[in-house]
């Protein structure tokens, strides 16, 4: 495909990643010719949650304080319930976050990765989904929220559950393919 060639892109996760919705961005990010860095507060590696227990252990290729928002064209947030509940409480990935929110840099959030997105308090009158717990949750912080499969917001691309992946994929690749967006700030 090559349409990403020349584009970085950052996977900003925890342990307790769900597994697929990070192997899978990641794959296709890499084949449409992407440069993909899993970005961590913790080196080494991390684990993966797989659907009802541990999965595999990735490879951690940056720290998060080692990186800045400046050195990647796009954001991915995969989900599982305990990543972004780590990673909410972490100022430094919460700033990460909201440097792509506040730049338009194009930024995909699958499944509960959408709570990153509502501790960066830039998420009000943004069109959303999410895993269906959180619905409140994205309402209450002024997102609003629909069930649909994909959801993309002016370069913001949300999806539901595992189940979304392709159409998640296919329009978190489109929207880096078209680069940052205008801000409403």
């Amino acid at each position: 495909m090559g349409t990403l060639n020349n584009r970085k892109v950052a996977i900003l996760t925890e342990e307790g990643f769900e597994q697929v919705e990070l192997t899978s961005p990641k794959q296709a990010l890499e084949a449409a010719g992407a440069t993909v860095h899993i970005i961590s507060p913790q080196s080494g590696t991390i684990k993966a949650w797989d659907k009802d227990n541990w999965g595999i252990e990735v490879n951690v290729d940056k720290l998060l304080a080692d990186v800045s928002p400046d050195d990647y064209d796009a954001l991915v947030l995969p989900g599982g319930v305990l990543n972004p509940d780590k990673l909410r409480q972490n100022k430094d990935a919460v700033a990460f976050v909201s440097a792509f929110l506040d730049e338009g840099k194009p930024l995909a959030a699958i499944c509960h990765g959408p709570q990153m997105l509502i501790e960066t308090g830039l998420i009000k009158g943004r069109k959303v989904t999410s895993y269906p717990s959180l619905q409140t949750d994205l309402q209450n912080a002024g997102a609003e929220w629909v069930d649909e499969e994909v959801v993309t917001d002016n370069g913001l691309v949300t999806s539901r559950t595992p189940a979304d992946l392709d159409a998640f994929n296919r329009k978190t690749i489109e929207e880096i393919g078209e680069g940052v967006h205008e801000t409403n700030s």
